[in-house]
């Protein structure tokens, strides 16, 4: 099977400091990569350089289209590379809020993204809201509510539909249950595991919680100063660590 996304010795540099260096890999249709390290480790930086939200330094991402031809995303200008994150990708930040429009309600949030595509019947539209609303487990008479009047498990639940609605290839997800409650954080990880499996979503994630890459990921990339120091398969990489960060990681939950 042809790879979905080729990232090819892709940096990223803030001025003189490193964000993340020289990192390939491919990531194939239905697959869920995860890119795990501790906090400033680079992982949210090479996420962002491969969603093309930052320019990278140096490297290259390649995408694969429906129309089986690629598209290199140094190529692309400003407004190629909106199109391709409202009609191809999603993006699931950490803070639900700035994946939100908080000004509108939750229906128009999950339409939105339906309308900017061309859709533009209003009751097709609702209907495809509230059936979204729930599938996140949001109860559908809530659809003209406002976004700040939900929990933040609950605004979480709501940028998960918003992004998902459009059914995109690939989805980009920074830290999505981060900052949540554990009970929260298990909800929200089995509503994306489900959601993953069914619409046969690519997807590569960031975390600093090596159970959720266990939980969700078949292959996991381990990042450390703004380089992959190990990838491979999640179970082989927690199971048998080969790297001495990769040991530390795993050892320090072993530990708690």
């Amino acid at each position: 099977m042809s790879a979905l996304l080729q990232v090819r010795g892709l940096s990223h540099h803030y001025g003189q400091r490193v964000g993340c260096q020289d990192v390939s890999f491919d990531l194939h249709p239905g697959e869920l990569l995860c890119i795990v390290g501790e906090s400033g480790s680079g992982k949210s930086t090479l996420l962002k350089t491969v969603a093309a939200q930052l320019t990278a330094s140096s490297g290259s991402v390649r995408y694969h289209q429906r129309d089986d031809s690629w598209l290199d995303l140094n190529e692309l200008d400003e407004a190629g590379r909106r199109r391709l994150a409202r009609e191809e990708w999603g993006f699931v930040t950490q803070n639900p809020r700035d994946g939100l429009r908080l000004n509108v309600s939750a229906g128009a949030n999950v339409a939105e993204r339906l309308m900017a595509k061309g859709m533009r019947n209003y009751g097709q539209l609702r209907a495809i809201a509230k059936g979204w609303l729930e599938r996140v487990e949001i109860d559908p008479a809530r659809v003209d509510d406002a976004p700040t009047s939900f929990s933040g498990g609950m605004q979480q639940r709501l940028q998960i539909a918003r992004t998902l609605v459009t059914q995109p290839r690939l989805v980009f997800m920074d830290e999505p249950t981060a900052g949540l409650d554990v009970s929260v954080q298990a909800r929200i990880l089995d509503l994306l595991r489900r959601l993953v499996n069914e619409l046969g979503l690519a997807a590569v994630m960031v975390t600093h919680d090596l159970a959720v890459a266990r939980l969700l990921a078949a292959r996991t990339m381990v990042m450390q100063g703004g380089r992959v120091v190990e990838t491979g398969l999640t179970d082989q990489i927690l199971d048998d660590p080969q790297h001495p960060y990769t040991q530390l990681l795993v050892s320090s939950v072993l530990t708690t």
